[in-house]
Protein backbone atom coordinates (compact mmCIF):
# COMPACT_ATOMS: atom_id res chain seq x y z
CA UNK A 1 0.00 0.00 0.00
CA UNK A 2 1.34 3.43 -0.91
CA UNK A 3 1.56 6.07 1.78
CA UNK A 4 0.32 9.61 1.32
CA UNK A 5 2.88 12.01 -0.12
CA UNK A 6 2.71 14.07 3.07
CA UNK A 7 4.36 11.21 4.95
CA UNK A 8 7.50 12.12 3.08
CA UNK A 9 7.73 15.23 5.25
CA UNK A 10 8.02 13.10 8.40
CA UNK A 11 11.61 12.50 9.41
CA UNK A 12 12.74 9.81 11.89
CA UNK A 13 12.50 11.33 15.36
CA UNK A 14 15.97 11.98 16.74
CA UNK A 15 15.22 10.87 20.30
CA UNK A 16 13.58 7.64 19.14
CA UNK A 17 16.70 6.69 17.18
CA UNK A 18 18.94 7.81 20.03
CA UNK A 19 16.95 5.68 22.47
CA UNK A 20 17.53 2.58 20.34
CA UNK A 21 21.25 3.32 20.17
CA UNK A 22 21.50 3.79 23.94
CA UNK A 23 19.53 0.60 24.60
CA UNK A 24 22.00 -1.33 22.45
CA UNK A 25 24.94 0.22 24.33
CA UNK A 26 23.42 -0.74 27.66
CA UNK A 27 22.92 -4.35 26.56
CA UNK A 28 26.69 -4.39 26.00
CA UNK A 29 27.23 -3.22 29.57
CA UNK A 30 27.92 0.47 28.85
CA UNK A 31 26.91 2.86 31.65
CA UNK A 32 25.11 5.65 29.78
CA UNK A 33 24.13 8.93 31.46
CA UNK A 34 21.29 10.62 29.60
CA UNK A 35 21.47 14.41 29.54
CA UNK A 36 19.54 14.66 26.28
CA UNK A 37 15.76 14.40 26.82
CA UNK A 38 13.96 17.11 28.82
CA UNK A 39 11.69 14.86 30.88
CA UNK A 40 11.47 15.75 34.61
CA UNK A 41 13.02 13.09 36.83
CA UNK A 42 11.23 14.34 39.95
CA UNK A 43 7.60 13.37 40.70
CA UNK A 44 4.62 15.69 41.07
CA UNK A 45 3.77 17.00 44.53
CA UNK A 46 2.16 14.25 46.67
CA UNK A 47 -1.23 16.00 46.82
CA UNK A 48 -1.49 15.74 43.00
CA UNK A 49 -0.82 12.00 43.02
CA UNK A 50 -3.28 11.57 45.89
CA UNK A 51 -5.98 13.29 43.85
CA UNK A 52 -5.28 10.95 40.94
CA UNK A 53 -5.69 7.99 43.26
CA UNK A 54 -8.88 9.38 44.78
CA UNK A 55 -10.46 10.19 41.42
CA UNK A 56 -9.53 6.80 39.96
CA UNK A 57 -11.58 5.14 42.69
CA UNK A 58 -14.73 7.01 41.66
CA UNK A 59 -16.96 4.81 39.48
CA UNK A 60 -18.22 7.75 37.41
CA UNK A 61 -14.78 8.99 36.31
CA UNK A 62 -13.98 6.33 33.71
CA UNK A 63 -16.06 7.41 30.73
CA UNK A 64 -15.32 9.95 28.04
CA UNK A 65 -14.51 13.50 29.03
CA UNK A 66 -16.29 16.50 27.62
CA UNK A 67 -14.60 17.42 24.35
CA UNK A 68 -12.06 20.19 24.74
CA UNK A 69 -11.56 19.42 28.41
CA UNK A 70 -13.93 19.24 31.35
CA UNK A 71 -15.52 22.52 32.50
CA UNK A 72 -13.67 22.11 35.78
CA UNK A 73 -10.31 21.77 34.09
CA UNK A 74 -10.86 24.77 31.84
CA UNK A 75 -11.97 26.85 34.81
CA UNK A 76 -8.85 25.73 36.69
CA UNK A 77 -6.69 26.91 33.78
CA UNK A 78 -8.40 30.30 33.88
CA UNK A 79 -7.83 30.47 37.65
CA UNK A 80 -4.16 29.60 37.17
CA UNK A 81 -3.68 32.43 34.63
CA UNK A 82 -5.31 34.97 36.92
CA UNK A 83 -3.33 33.77 39.92
CA UNK A 84 0.10 33.79 38.29
CA UNK A 85 -0.12 36.42 35.56
CA UNK A 86 -3.13 38.62 36.27
CA UNK A 87 -4.68 37.47 32.97
CA UNK A 88 -8.44 36.97 32.85
CA UNK A 89 -9.58 34.24 30.44
CA UNK A 90 -13.05 33.06 29.51
CA UNK A 91 -12.83 29.30 30.21
CA UNK A 92 -15.52 28.51 27.64
CA UNK A 93 -14.12 30.44 24.67
CA UNK A 94 -10.45 31.18 25.41
CA UNK A 95 -9.25 27.84 26.84
CA UNK A 96 -9.10 24.35 25.36
CA UNK A 97 -7.64 21.28 27.03
CA UNK A 98 -4.91 19.30 25.27
CA UNK A 99 -3.50 15.80 25.55
CA UNK A 100 -0.16 17.40 26.27
CA UNK A 101 0.77 20.58 24.44
CA UNK A 102 2.68 18.76 21.66
CA UNK A 103 -0.49 17.58 19.93
CA UNK A 104 -1.94 21.07 20.22
CA UNK A 105 1.07 22.57 18.46
CA UNK A 106 0.67 20.10 15.61
CA UNK A 107 -3.09 20.40 15.30
CA UNK A 108 -3.07 24.21 15.25
CA UNK A 109 -0.94 24.06 12.12
CA UNK A 110 -3.43 21.63 10.61
CA UNK A 111 -6.25 24.05 11.39
CA UNK A 112 -4.60 27.16 9.92
CA UNK A 113 -2.09 26.29 7.23
CA UNK A 114 -2.81 25.58 3.58
CA UNK A 115 -0.31 24.82 0.81
CA UNK A 116 1.59 27.99 -0.15
CA UNK A 117 1.00 29.56 3.28
CA UNK A 118 4.06 30.42 5.35
CA UNK A 119 4.89 29.50 8.92
CA UNK A 120 7.65 31.52 10.59
CA UNK A 121 9.66 29.13 12.74
CA UNK A 122 12.56 29.83 15.13
CA UNK A 123 15.95 28.32 14.37
CA UNK A 124 17.10 26.70 16.61
CA UNK A 125 13.72 25.49 17.80
CA UNK A 126 11.50 22.58 18.74
CA UNK A 127 11.20 20.32 15.70
CA UNK A 128 7.39 20.07 15.87
CA UNK A 129 6.91 23.69 14.73
CA UNK A 130 8.49 23.08 11.31
CA UNK A 131 7.36 19.46 11.06
CA UNK A 132 3.70 20.32 11.52
CA UNK A 133 3.86 23.13 8.96
CA UNK A 134 5.46 20.88 6.35
CA UNK A 135 2.90 18.15 7.03
CA UNK A 136 0.19 20.71 6.29
CA UNK A 137 1.89 21.50 2.99
CA UNK A 138 2.99 24.98 4.05
CA UNK A 139 6.33 26.65 3.48
CA UNK A 140 8.63 27.01 6.48
CA UNK A 141 10.61 30.24 6.73
CA UNK A 142 13.14 30.05 9.54
CA UNK A 143 13.80 33.00 11.83
CA UNK A 144 17.33 32.82 13.24
CA UNK A 145 17.88 33.01 17.00
CA UNK A 146 21.43 34.30 17.19
CA UNK A 147 23.76 34.62 20.13
CA UNK A 148 24.48 38.28 19.37
CA UNK A 149 20.76 39.05 19.72
CA UNK A 150 20.39 37.09 22.98
CA UNK A 151 18.66 34.29 21.05
CA UNK A 152 15.66 36.51 20.26
CA UNK A 153 14.28 36.79 16.71
CA UNK A 154 15.03 39.94 14.75
CA UNK A 155 11.51 40.63 13.50
CA UNK A 156 12.60 43.45 11.20
CA UNK A 157 14.89 41.04 9.33
CA UNK A 158 12.05 38.73 8.27
CA UNK A 159 11.72 39.08 4.48
CA UNK A 160 8.77 41.21 3.34
CA UNK A 161 7.35 38.43 1.18
CA UNK A 162 7.38 36.03 4.12
CA UNK A 163 5.63 38.55 6.36
CA UNK A 164 2.89 39.02 3.77
CA UNK A 165 2.24 35.29 3.34
CA UNK A 166 2.76 34.19 6.93
CA UNK A 167 -0.18 32.94 8.96
CA UNK A 168 1.69 31.67 12.02
CA UNK A 169 4.74 32.87 13.93
CA UNK A 170 6.16 30.46 16.50
CA UNK A 171 8.01 31.67 19.58
CA UNK A 172 9.06 29.84 22.75
CA UNK A 173 10.18 31.63 25.94
CA UNK A 174 11.72 30.57 28.26
CA UNK A 175 13.43 28.94 25.32
CA UNK A 176 14.24 25.40 24.36
CA UNK A 177 17.04 24.74 23.55
CA UNK A 178 18.94 27.93 24.42
CA UNK A 179 17.49 28.77 27.85
CA UNK A 180 17.01 32.38 26.69
CA UNK A 181 14.26 34.56 28.15
CA UNK A 182 12.23 37.33 26.55
CA UNK A 183 11.95 40.87 27.89
CA UNK A 184 8.69 42.75 28.25
CA UNK A 185 9.93 45.10 25.53
CA UNK A 186 10.41 42.24 23.08
CA UNK A 187 6.98 40.80 23.83
CA UNK A 188 5.42 44.22 23.20
CA UNK A 189 7.31 44.49 19.89
CA UNK A 190 6.14 40.99 18.97
CA UNK A 191 2.46 41.79 19.54
CA UNK A 192 2.76 45.03 17.57
CA UNK A 193 4.35 43.06 14.72
CA UNK A 194 1.54 40.51 14.77
CA UNK A 195 -1.15 43.19 14.64
CA UNK A 196 0.60 45.01 11.81
CA UNK A 197 0.95 41.90 9.64
CA UNK A 198 -2.16 40.01 10.84
CA UNK A 199 -0.14 36.98 11.90
CA UNK A 200 -1.18 34.59 14.68
CA UNK A 201 1.57 34.31 17.29
CA UNK A 202 1.88 30.80 18.70
CA UNK A 203 3.73 30.98 22.01
CA UNK A 204 4.94 27.61 23.29
CA UNK A 205 5.37 28.25 27.01
CA UNK A 206 5.85 25.05 29.04
CA UNK A 207 8.78 26.42 31.09
CA UNK A 208 7.12 29.47 32.67
CA UNK A 209 7.68 28.13 36.18
CA UNK A 210 11.09 26.51 35.75
CA UNK A 211 13.11 29.58 36.71
CA UNK A 212 16.31 30.45 38.59
CA UNK A 213 17.95 33.23 40.57
CA UNK A 214 14.65 34.93 41.40
CA UNK A 215 13.60 35.36 37.78
CA UNK A 216 9.85 35.26 37.01
CA UNK A 217 8.85 34.51 33.43
CA UNK A 218 5.92 36.46 31.96
CA UNK A 219 3.04 35.09 29.95
CA UNK A 220 2.72 36.63 26.49
CA UNK A 221 -0.99 37.06 27.22
CA UNK A 222 -0.08 39.75 29.75
CA UNK A 223 0.79 42.14 26.91
CA UNK A 224 -2.05 44.51 25.98
CA UNK A 225 -3.63 43.40 22.71
CA UNK A 226 -2.05 39.94 22.87
CA UNK A 227 -5.20 37.86 23.05
CA UNK A 228 -6.37 39.24 19.68
CA UNK A 229 -3.34 37.73 17.93
CA UNK A 230 -1.96 35.05 20.25
CA UNK A 231 -2.46 31.43 21.23
CA UNK A 232 -0.31 30.43 24.19
CA UNK A 233 0.38 26.74 24.67
CA UNK A 234 1.07 25.60 28.19
CA UNK A 235 1.50 22.26 29.84
CA UNK A 236 1.57 20.54 33.19
CA UNK A 237 4.54 18.47 32.03
CA UNK A 238 7.40 20.71 33.19
CA UNK A 239 5.64 22.99 35.69
CA UNK A 240 4.08 20.17 37.70
CA UNK A 241 6.45 17.29 36.78
CA UNK A 242 3.58 15.54 34.94
CA UNK A 243 5.21 14.89 31.55
CA UNK A 244 3.87 11.35 31.19
CA UNK A 245 0.36 12.33 32.23
CA UNK A 246 -0.15 14.21 28.93
CA UNK A 247 -2.18 17.20 30.01
CA UNK A 248 -1.92 20.71 28.62
CA UNK A 249 -3.89 23.71 27.42
CA UNK A 250 -4.07 26.32 24.70
CA UNK A 251 -5.32 29.78 25.64
CA UNK A 252 -5.96 33.14 24.05
CA UNK A 253 -7.41 34.18 20.67
CA UNK A 254 -11.00 32.88 20.80
CA UNK A 255 -11.44 32.12 17.05
CA UNK A 256 -8.19 30.13 17.03
CA UNK A 257 -9.21 28.26 20.19
CA UNK A 258 -12.58 27.45 18.58
CA UNK A 259 -10.85 26.14 15.45
CA UNK A 260 -8.47 24.00 17.48
CA UNK A 261 -11.39 22.68 19.55
CA UNK A 262 -13.37 21.84 16.41
CA UNK A 263 -10.47 19.97 14.81
CA UNK A 264 -9.64 18.03 17.97
CA UNK A 265 -13.30 17.08 18.43
CA UNK A 266 -12.98 15.10 15.20
CA UNK A 267 -9.67 13.51 16.18
CA UNK A 268 -9.60 12.73 19.90
CA UNK A 269 -11.93 12.36 22.87
CA UNK A 270 -9.98 14.57 25.27
CA UNK A 271 -7.89 13.41 28.22
CA UNK A 272 -8.91 10.78 30.81
CA UNK A 273 -11.21 12.53 33.35
CA UNK A 274 -9.14 11.24 36.28
CA UNK A 275 -6.01 12.91 34.89
CA UNK A 276 -7.95 16.14 34.43
CA UNK A 277 -9.15 15.94 38.05
CA UNK A 278 -5.53 15.68 39.19
CA UNK A 279 -4.68 18.56 36.86
CA UNK A 280 -7.34 20.71 38.52
CA UNK A 281 -5.76 19.99 41.90
CA UNK A 282 -2.32 20.84 40.52
CA UNK A 283 -3.43 24.14 38.98
CA UNK A 284 -5.48 25.34 41.96
CA UNK A 285 -3.53 23.82 44.87
CA UNK A 286 -0.35 24.85 46.66
CA UNK A 287 2.26 26.23 44.26
CA UNK A 288 5.04 26.84 46.77
CA UNK A 289 6.69 23.51 46.01
CA UNK A 290 7.97 24.91 42.70
CA UNK A 291 10.70 26.71 44.63
CA UNK A 292 12.17 23.51 46.07
CA UNK A 293 12.07 21.79 42.68
CA UNK A 294 13.72 24.77 40.99
CA UNK A 295 16.46 24.80 43.63
CA UNK A 296 17.37 21.28 42.53
CA UNK A 297 17.48 22.30 38.87
CA UNK A 298 19.52 25.38 39.71
CA UNK A 299 22.05 23.27 41.63
CA UNK A 300 22.38 20.99 38.60
CA UNK A 301 22.69 23.99 36.30
CA UNK A 302 25.60 25.30 38.35
CA UNK A 303 27.28 21.87 38.37
CA UNK A 304 26.99 21.75 34.58
CA UNK A 305 28.29 25.29 34.11
CA UNK A 306 31.26 24.62 36.39
CA UNK A 307 32.04 21.30 34.70
CA UNK A 308 31.89 22.77 31.21
CA UNK A 309 34.08 25.66 32.30
CA UNK A 310 36.67 23.24 33.64
CA UNK A 311 36.52 21.44 30.30
CA UNK A 312 37.25 24.71 28.51
CA UNK A 313 33.80 24.87 26.91
CA UNK A 314 31.70 28.04 26.67
CA UNK A 315 28.15 27.75 28.02
CA UNK A 316 25.33 30.22 28.61
CA UNK A 317 23.89 30.62 32.08
CA UNK A 318 20.11 30.22 31.78
CA UNK A 319 17.61 32.08 33.94
CA UNK A 320 14.89 29.59 33.10
CA UNK A 321 13.95 26.32 31.37
CA UNK A 322 15.75 23.07 32.14
CA UNK A 323 18.66 23.18 29.71
CA UNK A 324 22.19 24.49 29.32
CA UNK A 325 23.21 25.57 25.80
CA UNK A 326 26.92 25.30 25.12
CA UNK A 327 29.39 25.67 22.27
CA UNK A 328 31.25 22.68 20.89
CA UNK A 329 35.01 22.97 20.39
CA UNK A 330 36.00 24.99 17.35
CA UNK A 331 36.47 22.95 14.21
CA UNK A 332 34.01 20.19 15.10
CA UNK A 333 30.42 19.52 14.03
CA UNK A 334 27.61 19.14 16.54
CA UNK A 335 26.45 15.67 15.51
CA UNK A 336 30.00 14.32 15.25
CA UNK A 337 30.98 15.80 18.62
CA UNK A 338 27.96 14.51 20.53
CA UNK A 339 28.18 11.08 18.88
CA UNK A 340 31.82 10.74 19.88
CA UNK A 341 31.00 11.94 23.38
CA UNK A 342 28.39 9.21 23.73
CA UNK A 343 30.60 6.46 22.31
CA UNK A 344 33.70 7.36 24.29
CA UNK A 345 32.29 8.54 27.63
CA UNK A 346 28.75 7.19 27.81
CA UNK A 347 27.31 10.70 28.20
CA UNK A 348 24.39 11.50 25.91
CA UNK A 349 23.65 15.13 25.04
CA UNK A 350 21.68 16.64 22.15
CA UNK A 351 23.46 18.11 19.12
CA UNK A 352 22.44 21.67 18.39
CA UNK A 353 21.96 20.80 14.72
CA UNK A 354 18.89 18.75 15.67
CA UNK A 355 17.15 22.06 16.40
CA UNK A 356 18.02 23.67 13.06
CA UNK A 357 20.88 25.07 11.02
CA UNK A 358 21.50 27.87 13.52
CA UNK A 359 21.99 25.24 16.21
CA UNK A 360 25.10 23.97 14.49
CA UNK A 361 28.14 24.64 16.66
CA UNK A 362 26.26 24.04 19.92
CA UNK A 363 24.94 21.21 22.08
CA UNK A 364 22.20 21.04 24.71
CA UNK A 365 22.39 19.51 28.16
CA UNK A 366 19.17 18.66 30.00
CA UNK A 367 19.01 19.15 33.77
CA UNK A 368 16.41 16.41 34.29
CA UNK A 369 18.78 13.72 35.57
CA UNK A 370 19.52 12.99 39.27
CA UNK A 371 22.23 15.25 40.63
CA UNK A 372 24.86 12.54 41.34
CA UNK A 373 24.60 11.40 37.72
CA UNK A 374 24.99 14.98 36.49
CA UNK A 375 28.15 15.28 38.60
CA UNK A 376 29.51 12.04 37.16
CA UNK A 377 28.70 13.19 33.62
CA UNK A 378 30.60 16.43 34.13
CA UNK A 379 33.63 14.51 35.38
CA UNK A 380 33.60 12.37 32.26
CA UNK A 381 33.22 15.36 29.94
CA UNK A 382 35.93 17.43 31.62
CA UNK A 383 38.49 14.61 31.31
CA UNK A 384 37.46 13.79 27.72
CA UNK A 385 37.39 17.13 25.92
Amino acid sequence: MQLADRMGTIKPYFFAELGVRIAEMRTRGKDVIRLDVGSPDMPPAPFIVQELQRAACQPDRHGYSQLGGSPGFREAVATYYTRHFGVTLNPQSEVVGLIGSKEGLFHLSMAFLDPDDVALVPDPGYAVYAGAARFAGAEVVTVPLLEQNNFLPNLSAIPANARQRAKLLWVNYPNNPTGAVASDAFFTELIDFAHTHQILVCHDAPYLHVTFDGYRAPSLLQVPGAREVTVEFNSLSKTYNMAGWRLGMACGHAPAIAALHSLKSNIDSSQFPVVQDAGIKALTGDQNWFAERNTVYQERRDIVLNGLSQAGLIAYKPQAAMYVWARIPQGRQSAEFTSALLDETGVSVTPGSFFGECGEGYFRISLSTPTPRVEEAMKRISTWV
